[in-house]
Parts: structure tokens; C-alpha cells; sequence
């Protein structure tokens, strides 16, 4: 039953995205840079200056595009959309389109730049790292309520809108900012099946070059976070949050876990950084994993593409890890992104409340090493 109920359920979502009045659904048709640095608030103030002296728009990649769609809803349980679902409704007034592209720092790519060089139309840049709790030094972890509204107020959204996130991967980071939004009480948002990769390989545009707003805008989202977390005013505020607990699991709840049981703990990182075989990427992160909890590694969900697998297949991942599809689950990963892929997909598909939580420090209190902190 449960099966049945996932398989209905995720083709849905798949072949016919959102409840903003669209355009005839169509089905799903099936990148290169500087040396990383980070990009960090000081970055795009550097930026933003940079346009305010000389900007010059550079002409966008034009391709002939689809046309001839029809009316369609989507509901706030489907998490993703289509390319071309999104290429239909990108011109709707209330939807808003995130680059959430964010990247591990052996990649060395950087995020902002790459930004610069290709994005969908429209899109705001949202700095998974600047967007971020200033009083640790753990990456990007969840932001004050408070924050968190000033820096997406700053980006111009408004409880209104309808969001669509995508990263330059094609399914990854986008995730961590759909998370976000949910966990802050904004439920009309979706992430783009396949990135950026996705929607240049099915022929549509891109923008060469970030307008001077965007950039600014990405700038003053930095200095809100900054002036929160700082006691400084900020404003006018247009995004209001409402903090939704249910969707985040304390340190407390993760170790109590271990021997209650209550829900089942899915693991995103590789099978060998579960098995403590190969080192954790950080310093200071003993390896291995926490007690009962079980490996669905990311990658194993998505195709070469980087977009989701047919249902059939994703099934086929958690029977293999042992998950059952009828009980809770909580998802962690290295700093609180891959494991927002895990939620992402059960959100849909186990029906149940997704408890991304996220490993942090080392302690001698757990055998793995695996401790996990409130974001």
C-alpha cells in the first residue's frame, strides 16, 4: 500500500509541478572555473561595488523554447518541479526563482561567480553561507528567525510568493534552501528537478550576466544577517517566519534516539565515510556514524544527471538500507545539505515529517563519534 501510495504520489509531482495557475504540464525531458574562494559578504559588497561603477549587461543566451501550455495546479507536498514546468511560469508575477548553488570546498568552484557567468532568468542568487547563524564557527547553520527574515526580505520575498530553488549541479544544495524556507514556516516552495544542468540540456535560456539588483541585492542580504546578529535595525521586513521545531532534531533527540527508537535515522554521506573506512573531509570529525543509524548516500537517489530516479528505483534504495516505508525518519549528513536531499525525497515518499539533522562535533559519548547539534 504504502508502495502504491509513493509510486502515484511521485510520478505526480514529477510529470505535473505547483499550485501557482499554470501552464500545460509536460513532461520531464531528459558545466568550469576560477579557483574557489568563499563567497562571503565582503565578496559581494566587492561585487555590488563593481556594478554600481560600470555595468554593462551582457546579452543572454537566446534558444528557441517550447510553447502551447495549459492551466495546471500543484500541491505544497510535491517538492520539485520540472524545467518545463518552471519555463512555463517563470513569468508569473508572485514566483521567485533562487540559484541556491553551493559547493564542497574540494570542488573549488565558486558559487557567486559562476552566478554571474549563467543563471535562469530572474533568478536571485541566496548565499547558502552568508544566510547563515553568525555565533558559530560550524558552517552554514540555521539562522535566527529574526535573521533569517531580514536576509530574505532583503532578497525581495515576500510571504506571497511562490519559490522554485535550483543549484548548479542539478540537485544538491537547492535542497538545503527548500529545507530552510519549510523549517521558517513558508511551505510554497519547490526545488528544480535537475539545476541549472537540466534546464540548459532541455534548450532554455540563461541570463550571461547578473543584473546590478541582483547583486545588491545578495549584498544587502549579507549585511542584514550582519546587522542582526549585531543588534543593529534592520528593514522594512516583508517575509515573515514561523518557526516550525517539528523540523529540527536537537542534540538531545538525536543521542535519546539512539535507544528509543521512535524514528529511523538515514544517513546521506558515501558507504565509506558511514564506515569510517576513509576520513571525514573537516578536521576535527572522527569517523564512522551514529548508533542504529542506517547509509542511503545521496547520490545513490539521483541519476547521471543529477535528477531524481523513477520511483521504482528510489524504493528499491530504501528496502536495500533496511528503511521502512510506513515509519518516521530523521536524515543527517556532514554540515546539514546532502542530508536535505534524504528529507527532500521523504517528504513525498514516506509521508511523514522530515527531521533533517545534522553531525557536528566529537565526543566520547557516542561510540561513532557522531553528535549532532540544533541548526
Amino acid at each position: 500500500m504504502a508502495s502504491s501510495l509513493i509510486a502515484r504520489t511521485f510520478l505526480a509531482h514529477r510529470l505535473a509541478p505547483s499550485s501557482l495557475p499554470l501552464a500545460r504540464k509536460a513532461p520531464i525531458l531528459t558545466s568550469l572555473f576560477t579557483k574557489r574562494t568563499h563567497c562571503t559578504s565582503r565578496g559581494l559588497r566587492f561585487a555590488a561595488q563593481q556594478f554600481r561603477r560600470t555595468f554593462q549587461p551582457m546579452a543572454s543566451a537566446v534558444f528557441q523554447t517550447r510553447a502551447d501550455y495549459s492551466t495546471q495546479s500543484v500541491s505544497t507536498s510535491e517538492p520539485v518541479v520540472s524545467v518545463d514546468w518552471l519555463h512555463a511560469n517563470l513569468k508569473e508575477p508572485d514566483l521567485k526563482v533562487l540559484d541556491a548553488s553551493w559547493y564542497m570546498p574540494d570542488e573549488q568552484r565558486n558559487p557567486i561567480q559562476e552566478y554571474q557567468v549563467a543563471h535562469i532568468p530572474g533568478a536571485l542568487f541566496f548565499d547558502v553561507d552568508g544566510i547563515a547563524d553568525q555565533t558559530t564557527n560550524l558552517p552554514h547553520m540555521l539562522p535566527s528567525e529574526q535573521a533569517f527574515a531580514a536576509a530574505v526580505s532583503s532578497l525581495g520575498i515576500e510571504n506571497k510568493n511562490s519559490l522554485v530553488v535550483y543549484d548548479g549541479k542539478g540537485l544538491f544544495s537547492a535542497a538545503r534552501v527548500w529545507w530552510m524556507f519549510r523549517v521558517f514556516g513558508h511551505e510554497r516552495v519547490w526545488v528544480l528537478d535537475g539545476g541549472l544542468p537540466r534546464w540548459r540540456a532541455s534548450g532554455y535560456d540563461v541570463e550571461s550576466s547578473a543584473s546590478s539588483d541582483a547583486i545588491l541585492k545578495a549584498s544587502a542580504a549579507s549585511e542584514a544577517i550582519e546587522k542582526v546578529y549585531q543588534g543593529q535595525a534592520v528593514g522594512p521586513i516583508t517575509f515573515e517566519t514561523k518557526f516550525q521545531p517539528h523540523l529540527v532534531w536537537t542534540l538531545d533527540q538525536v543521542k535519546g534516539n539512539i535507544d528509543e527508537k521512535s524514528h529511523q535515522h538515514i544517513d546521506a554521506r558515501s558507504k565509506a565515510r558511514f564506515d569510517g573506512s576513509v576520513p571525514e573531509p573537516r578536521k576535527g570529525i572522527r569517523s564512522g556514524h551514529v548508533p542504529g543509524s542506517k547509509c542511503i548516500p545521496f547520490a545513490q537517489l539521483l541519476d547521471s544527471s543529477q535528477t531524481l530516479l523513477p520511483p521504482d528505483e528510489l524504493k528499491k534504495r530504501f528496502d536495500g538500507a533496511g528503511i521502512s516505508l510506513d515509519s518516521p525518519v530523521i536524515t543527517s549528513c556532514g554540515t546539514g545539505v546532502t542530508a536535505c536531499i534524504l528529507a527532500l525525497v521523504s517528504s513525498v515518499f514516506l509521508h511523514v515529517t522530515f527531521r533533517p539533522s545534522f553531525r557536528r562535533h566529537k565526543s566520547p559519548n557516542l561510540n561513532s563519534g557522531s553528535l549532532f547539534d540544533r541548526m
